[in-house]
């Protein structure tokens, strides 16, 4: 059960991304940084997933 939890939202989430191609400027405090759409999401998926990690890590330990 706790694989097809990580399974049905992982495959939403790489199909959701594969779906947005298009290009997205993203506004850094220096400059502008025109990027595609599915690289915005990964990346933001990533962090999403090391902090989520690192949260339940440090749960666990107390």
């Amino acid at each position: 059960m706790r694989t097809i939890g990580f399974i049905v939202p992982a495959a939403l989430a790489v199909w959701f991304i594969a779906a947005n191609t298009d290009s997205a400027t993203i506004r850094l405090w220096v400059a502008d940084v025109m990027l595609p759409l599915w690289t915005v999401l990964a990346a933001t998926l990533l962090a999403g997933t090391v902090l989520g990690v690192l949260i339940a890590h440090r749960r666990a330990r107390r």
